[in-house]
């Protein structure tokens, strides 16, 4: 538990860190004479370069352990950071961005494989993961407004020296901390209310031993990731013609969205429910949210974005959970690592098409589409119980 919470004190400020650039870093390439389809292919290539990044790290964290990946990352972030204050083009913002993808690849590969590796009981796996999501959205609930208070005060250059020595010191903090190899106990791969005999087990224990990762299950942190990269990419700009109001109205909204993940997170009797369930209902929530930024003017972003926040936050934790689930012994870095591959992807490919198609169709409607490919894409039983296992799902597995 020591572990766990000096982990959660780690991530709590490196997600403070990254989240405080969201409503910054749109209007610092407006700035420097960026356009909008230029931002998509900013915002895009940063996930980009998460891709060899996120390769080499699902066997690395495996092979050598977590904590020289995490020190590395939240350190060589934090050195990019304080060079990003010194930009002066886009092209450099660009390549900046892109080197910091890099970096932080290997980051949530590193903690999430740390955090599972600490149980070997899948509820308090789900309760770890849950922890992970509450931490990061508590920062993300502060971080944003903060970023914008930040930036009206000491202007881009300030806030991304602050925010890159606050990194920095963040690494030094885990090389001291962390410990340099967390106990082997592989995850199991039936679901801890299953043993309880409150649902069956997502998976049989005999698939998760012979299969990684089922390909239709990588599509879904695909979708959902570049539906996300379109909403990080159009709420800024949407709002960046107002200045300074703008990016504090951003970052008021952003915060909105990360404390209606707080509310559902918070509410940890909801680990006992089968993933799919929660996955279904939450993507479900979060196409309707979609829609109504996209066709429904008169409802209040925030409301909107409050509420998209709930279903996120039971979306994560289960994604999480299910990942565990098909996982087997020794294998949680290359399982983390290949969501966090499917999960680059779409955050390249989400902005990347909302800069290019913006001018003929809304980027809400975008992402609502992508959204509902990923709810069409979770497999159901002809016995309509979400939790039992059959083989014909699954397609290729990777």
């Amino acid at each position: 538990m020591k572990t766990a919470l000096w982990l959660y004190l780690f991530l709590f400020l490196a997600y403070f860190d990254l989240h405080a650039q969201y409503p910054v870093l749109t209007p610092f390439a407006i700035s420097l004479g960026a356009g909008p389809a230029f931002i998509g292919w900013m915002m895009g290539m940063y996930s980009l370069t998460h891709l060899p990044g996120n390769l080499l790290a699902g066997v690395l964290i495996d092979r050598k352990g977590s904590r020289r990946y995490i020190v590395y990352s939240l350190v060589a972030a934090g050195v990019i950071l304080l060079f990003q204050a010194y930009a002066r083009l886009p092209w450099h913002l660009l390549l900046l961005r892109a080197a910091s993808g890099f970096a932080l690849a290997f980051l949530s590969p590193a903690c999430m494989s740390l955090l599972a590796s600490l149980s070997s009981d899948s509820e308090k796996q789900g309760k770890y993961m849950s922890g992970q999501g509450i931490v990061h959205t508590l920062a993300s609930v502060l971080s944003p407004a903060a970023g914008a208070f930040i930036v009206a005060k000491a202007g881009f250059s300030g806030t991304f020296l602050s925010l890159g020595w606050l990194l920095i010191a963040t690494g030094v903090m885990a090389f001291f901390s962390v410990p340099r190899a967390a106990r082997n106990q592989p995850a199991k791969a039936v679901s801890a209310a299953a043993e309880h005999g409150h649902a069956k087990a997502l998976i049989s224990p005999e698939a998760a031993s012979t299969k990684l990762v089922p390909f239709r299950f990588l599509l879904l942190p695909f979708f959902i990731a570049a539906a996300q990269g379109v909403l990080f990419f159009e709420l800024p700009l949407s709002q960046a013609a107002n200045g300074n109001k703008g990016i504090l109205s951003t970052g008021i909204l952003l915060s909105l969205l990360s404390l209606g993940a707080l509310v559902t997170l918070s509410m940890l009797f909801m680990n006992r429910l089968p993933a799919l369930w929660r996955i279904g209902a939450a993507l479900l929530g979060m196409a309707l949210c979609f829609f109504g930024l996209a066709a429904v003017p008169g409802i209040p972003p925030a409301v909107i974005l409050f509420l998209m926040g709930t279903a996120k936050g039971v979306l994560f934790p289960a994604l999480a959970s299910l990942f565990i689930s098909i996982g087997g012994p020794g294998r949680m870095g290359r399982i983390f690592s290949l969501q966090s591959i499917a999960t680059s992807l779409g955050a390249f490919a989400g902005p990347v098409a909302a800069g290019q198609l913006r001018g003929f169709v809304s980027p809400y409607f975008i992402a609502f589409v992508l959204v509902m490919l990923a709810l069409l894409i979770i497999p159901l039983p002809g016995s309509g119980k979400l939790s039992a296992y059959r083989p014909d799902w699954e397609g290729p597995a990777i």
